[in-house]
């Protein structure tokens, strides 16, 4: 992504925002986090190499030893009380081992949770990586590996925010903290919910940091202030009772993959907008992204015109995005000269901020039978739903983290929404009503999340950390008084 940075004066670095006391810890901070920068990202280097996968299909004994080697980096953080906890899935299985330590707050102080997640999606092709997917190697100032960017470094993040904090105030740090590494993320959090409502009290915190998204392009950060939901189900078409000649038959009735194309295409209209009546979308989006380098960074094709209308960011992050993910048909390769009967398809919808899952769900059904091509029988089976998130961004904490950002960067920090969907933090949102939720992360358009030679800018994961240690620090000074912050 790219962005020209505000020219005008930016609201989280007035002077406001930095004041007087800012200035007795700022540089004692950077210090702490450039003196030990080799050593975290040695320990991340560490981390890389082990391939906890939280995939059922996958050997579990990587993820535990994952979850214990992330305990013992706090532990060497100087954290005390370190866990390692599991909830149970449906059938009984144990989820993912989540890490967990709290520091209490002193009285009067507030308590940030701070979450990232150690699991780690499969390699995939190693032929498509130009190094080994779990071995960490440093090259033109990226460090490529599974889960260098997603989501370890944000485990990183955390501890070496926290002890550069607690290095720098002493005995002066009453704010508490609480760590809590998840060990499933990757393969949807079954447990996630689960687990929060038994360890509750344990998690209960005022503001809650998210490290698992991106900055706006390396050099720039970004505070994360939207995510879309999502919904996705099955949609059948049946035309026939069993499949017949289509010589004999064909031509006064149409195969089932031809409806269900006709069904499909009434889902978008003529410029490629979602077509869906009752389905929210705005266009008010702070920047946007230049066509080009939208382009670039979704590898479009030379030629192939970009779908919908208003502002691309929009588009990405404000407005409904619906995409055919599955199609059940016979493989080319042994197609034979059938009538089909029946055709499905599964469908994601990404939803805008403020939409509800379960309208948009309904609002899918409705479309679905309203536009049965000719007449044929359609089925729609709904699947999973997760709320769209905002971020108040006139709340305390919200200014902290803007202003850190600003600050470690050296540049204003610009509000971003993604366009994907973090389900679990509605989750958050309602087992802790009254915290502060602040979506950040280590990644930048070029981080390759989830893809062959993901990898982590080390210059910005040093701001990262920094930007993160300067937030905790004036959480500690400030609390959440909004008025001073």
């Amino acid at each position: 992504m790219t962005s020209t940075p505000p020219s005008a004066p930016h609201p989280y670095s007035s002077p406001a925002m930095s004041g007087p006391d800012g200035q007795d810890w700022t540089e004692g901070l950077r210090t702490a986090v450039d003196r030990a920068f080799d050593s975290t990202v040695g320990t991340l280097k560490d981390l890389v190499a082990i391939p906890g996968i939280a995939w059922p299909s996958f050997d579990r004994t990587p993820l535990e030893q994952s979850a214990e080697a992330v305990a013992d980096v706090l532990r060497a953080a100087g954290v005390d009380g370190v866990q390692i906890l599991h909830s149970s899935k449906a059938d009984g299985t144990p989820g993912g081992p989540a890490v967990v330590a709290r520091r209490p707050a002193a009285e009067g102080k507030p308590t940030v949770l701070l979450y990232a997640h150690h699991d780690v999606q499969p390699a995939g092709d190693e032929n498509l990586w130009d190094t080994e997917p779990f071995t960490a190697v440093e090259r033109d100032g990226r460090l490529y590996g599974r889960g260098a960017a997603d989501d370890k470094a944000g485990i990183m993040a955390h501890v070496a925010a926290y002890a550069a904090v607690a290095g720098v105030l002493g005995n002066g740090l009453g704010l508490g903290v609480t760590f809590f590494f998840e060990g499933e993320e990757e393969a949807g959090s079954p447990t996630f919910r689960p687990f929060l409502e038994a360890n509750r009290d344990l998690l209960r915190a005022d503001v809650i940091v998210v490290a698992d998204s991106s900055n706006w392009k390396v050099g720039i950060p970004a505070l994360t202030t939207s995510l879309r939901g999502l919904v996705d189900g099955v949609i059948e078409v049946q035309v026939l009772e069993h499949a017949v000649h289509s010589g004999m038959y064909g031509g006064a009735v149409l195969d089932a993959p031809t409806l269900l194309s006709r069904l499909i295409a009434t889902f978008h209209d003529e410029e490629g907008n979602v077509a869906i009546p009752g389905l929210v979308a705005t266009d008010n989006v702070a920047v946007d992204l230049p066509e080009a380098d939208y382009r670039a960074d979704a590898s479009v094709l030379d030629g192939v015109r970009l779908a919908g209308s208003g502002s691309i960011a929009s588009r990405l992050w404000t407005k409904p995005a619906l995409s055919i993910i599955g199609f059940d048909a016979p493989a080319v390769g042994v197609a034979s000269n059938t009538l089909l009967p029946r055709a499905r398809a599964k469908f994601s919808l990404r939803l805008a901020p403020g939409q509800d899952p379960a309208a948009a769900m309904d609002a899918v059904r409705r479309h679905v039978e309203a536009n049965a091509p000719f007449d044929a029988r359609v089925v729609f089976t709904p699947g999973e739903s997760g709320n769209p998130f905002q971020t108040d961004t006139s709340s305390p904490a919200a200014r902290v983290a803007m202003w850190a950002l600003g600050e470690a960067w050296g540049v204003p920090a610009v509000e971003t929404g993604i366009g994907g969907s973090i389900p679990f933090i509605a989750d958050l949102v309602e087992l802790f009503p009254g915290a502060q939720i602040l979506v950040t992360g280590v990644e930048d358009p070029d981080s390759r999340a989830h893809s062959a030679n993901e990898s982590l800018h080390l210059g910005d994961f040093r701001k990262a950390i920094l930007a993160e240690a300067l937030m905790l620090a004036r959480l500690n000074s400030r609390g959440l008084d909004g008025d001073r912050a």
